[in-house]
């Protein structure tokens, strides 16, 4: 009697223990839906359901603009403007107003990315070029104070010949005032007596060179290195004949000597 209840009673827990067994088994299974493996989702560069054209890269909603990417002021972005005939002209015109700021941040822009090719005057003579690197433009040629002020924008922006562009170096504002620095510079290389307002007293460099105890050769003219003269042939001393450049798109430069002019014959 006790033999045949012990083995009632194990055989009710085990069939028991089948039963919760089963039942945690339907739970799981009921847990295991492909909700999230079958939603709708987009994967690159293919295709999808959820949109009536079943393509997945969605166009730009029509009159819309990507934040940062509102282009209004053209001449601002490109340094030129739509002319006659489909023509872009550059302009000698600054889109914002040229204060001391803007000089000076130019100027700080100017000595970081532009004087180890073109010198912190301008002359084209940098440590760059002492080096043996093609000549750099002179900005106080006749050819470069002709151009216009938007035509610096234009080549930092894209590069021209041997100079790279500086669109990564230098946001539009700060092109703009490197161009306005520039102009400052020619301007006050090629400045005179008469361009000193009345009332300002006017020093020579040698004066200057001498009151801050700076090297005699500090207020002379820059001279092409030896190297950059051999590798560049028509590149001349002032006053010298010099070969034809190999190419012909390539300028005659012409460099001022520390040498005084001969004296004239009596």
């Amino acid at each position: 009697m006790q033999l045949n209840l012990l083995k009632m009673t194990k055989g009710s827990g085990l069939k028991c223990a089948w039963m919760l067994a089963g039942a945690t088994a339907l739970v799981l299974m009921a847990g295991c839906r492909q909700d999230m493996q079958n939603q709708p989702k987009l994967i690159p560069q293919r295709g999808s359901e959820m949109f009536a054209d079943h393509r997945g890269a969605r166009p730009q909603v029509l009159a819309t603009v990507a934040r940062g990417q509102l282009h209004e002021d053209s001449y601002f972005y490109t340094g030129v403007v739509q002319g006659a005939n489909g023509y872009r002209e550059e302009r000698d015109l600054m889109p914002f107003p040229v204060t001391m700021e803007v000089l000076k941040r130019g100027q700080e822009r100017f000595n970081i990315y532009c004087t180890p090719c073109h010198s912190r005057v301008g002359n084209g003579l940098g440590e760059i070029v002492e080096r043996g690197y093609k000549p750099a433009a002179n900005f106080h040629d006749q050819v470069r104070r002709a151009q216009p002020i938007s035509h610096y924008f234009f080549v930092m922006t894209h590069g021209y010949g041997a100079m790279p562009d500086y669109s990564a170096q230098l946001t539009p504002v700060d092109r703009w005032a490197v161009a306005a620095y520039i102009r400052a510079l020619q301007l006050s290389q090629a400045a005179t007596t008469q361009d000193v307002p009345s009332g300002v007293q006017v020093k020579s460099l040698q004066e200057v060179a001498a009151e801050q105890n700076l090297p005699a050769g500090y207020a002379e003219p820059w001279v092409l290195p030896s190297t950059a003269v051999q590798a560049y042939p028509h590149v001349t001393k002032e006053g010298t004949p010099g070969m034809a450049p190999a190419n012909p798109a390539d300028p005659i430069i012409s460099i001022p000597t520390n040498k005084p002019a001969p004296a004239a014959a009596k």
